[in-house]
């Protein structure tokens, strides 16, 4: 089988039934500006050189294996399809619904609690979601990276899944506005996230099954930040696991994504430049302005002349987005304020393929200030191939229905495991 990724690669494999072989990894190479395909099978020291056929559908060559060498034809077919249905198999563990308070905010949040099988009490940890509006499972969040996944990808669905496997109680929940939560995410500041964890964490310390003494939090991005937060107030966590935090201010955050965004979109240097100042100009203004009835105008103006194809419905939609409270207040947002004064376990865990919150800057921000207060219980590790959304490489993936599917990456759940199972020995 051979699938199309995303950059003019492919991802290629073997299957041969009568010899009991099953996805065996394929190295595609196609040689530019010619019809000619190489097949390098590396587990099998095996390789077929070959030529497409003008129509496409047939690759003639000869394959090439210790002591033979064979004339070979391969035929296109397409990929047998299955409907897309959501399979709901039965789990090894203990799957509720449940519904808590965050009485500072006078509202109720909705969510997933998983307990592991047999008999408590377990350790557990909360489940903190990444920027924008994101379910219990980690559906419907925003982003670049996340736009261009095809398949539903539940990032803490996923995350919840393999730690009750490995005997952990988790709490996961709609954010604010989403699914059964009430309230709003748009007027949800940073610092009103942190209340709902704390509201979380409380509702977990109060069930019979979970170990109170070892509650913890896990975020993911902007969840990290609001996990170790929760660290600075009263009644903190046990432990905090920050996945892909940030360590940089929100202004800069937001000037970093959308450079990347104008950078790849290939514009003239001079062309590049004007956008850019204009970026900074309007962040600038919305982060600092005391007029939004003015700022609303400048905006939409702004946005207007950027982008001459944008409808008036679609300029409207993005100012209110960029002058919603949580969108002001995030760029105001200083990530390493009051971190030195985190006195408990955290691990820090990043891919060296975020291009979205480089650990290089952001990882290395948080470790910096966290040891600056005498922390000597930080941990950190930046891991190979794992971009902001915790996947690993495409090649890595799963396969249904003939197609590559993103997981989180085993390296990653690894590490988190080890480093869990360590503070509940404690």
């Amino acid at each position: 089988s051979v699938v199309s990724l995303t950059g003019g690669a492919y991802f290629a494999a073997l299957d041969v039934p009568m010899q009991r072989l099953s996805r065996v990894p394929v190295d595609l190479q196609q040689v530019p500006g010619t019809d000619s395909v190489r097949l390098l099978v590396a587990p099998l020291a095996s390789r077929l050189l070959g030529r497409l056929s003008a129509d496409g559908q047939q690759l003639r060559g000869t394959w090439y294996q210790p002591g033979r060498q064979v004339p070979v034809v391969l035929q296109r077919s397409a990929m047998l399809k299955t409907v897309a249905v959501e399979a709901h198999l039965s789990r090894p563990y203990r799957e509720e619904s449940v519904v808590f308070s965050n009485l500072s905010a006078r509202l109720q949040l909705a969510g997933t609690l998983t307990l592991p099988a047999g008999v408590g009490p377990f350790p557990a940890v909360v489940l903190a979601s990444d920027l924008g509006a994101q379910d219990r499972d980690g559906l419907a969040a925003v982003g670049a990276e996340r736009a261009a996944v095809r398949a539903p990808y539940r990032v803490l669905g996923a995350l919840a899944d393999y730690l009750t496997r490995h005997g952990i109680a988790v709490l996961r929940f709609d954010d604010r506005g989403v699914g059964e939560s009430q309230g709003s995410t748009a007027l949800t500041i940073t610092a009103q996230r942190v209340t709902d964890v704390q509201a979380a964490l409380d509702f977990l310390r109060a069930q019979p099954d979970v170990d109170a003494q070892h509650v913890g939090i896990i975020g993911h991005g902007e969840g990290a930040n609001v996990a170790l937060l929760a660290a600075t107030q009263s009644l903190p966590p046990a432990f905090v696991v920050s996945l892909a935090g940030y360590g940089q201010p929100g202004s800069e955050i937001m000037q970093a994504q959308q450079e990347a965004a104008l950078r790849a979109r290939r514009l003239a240097p001079a062309q590049l430049e004007f956008r850019l100042r204009r970026q900074r100009a309007m962040v600038d203004m919305i982060r600092y302005s005391t007029n939004l009835g003015r700022t609303e105008i400048m905006v939409s103006n702004m946005l207007s002349q950027s982008d001459p194809t944008l409808s008036p419905a679609v300029v409207q939609a993005r100012t209110a987005t960029l002058l919603s409270p949580w969108h002001r207040a995030f760029l105001a947002f200083d990530p390493l304020e009051n971190l030195a004064s985190v006195q408990l376990p955290v691990l820090l865990l990043s891919g060296l393929a975020d291009e979205q919150a480089p650990p290089a800057l952001h990882q290395a921000a948080l470790e910096k200030e966290l040891r600056a207060g005498g922390n000597r219980l930080v941990v950190s590790q930046r891991l190979v191939g794992v971009n902001h959304l915790l996947q690993p490489p495409p090649t890595q993936w799963a396969m249904l229905d003939g197609e590559p599917r993103p997981v989180v990456a085993p390296a990653l759940l690894e590490a988190l495991h080890l480093w869990l199972a360590a503070q509940v020995k404690k």
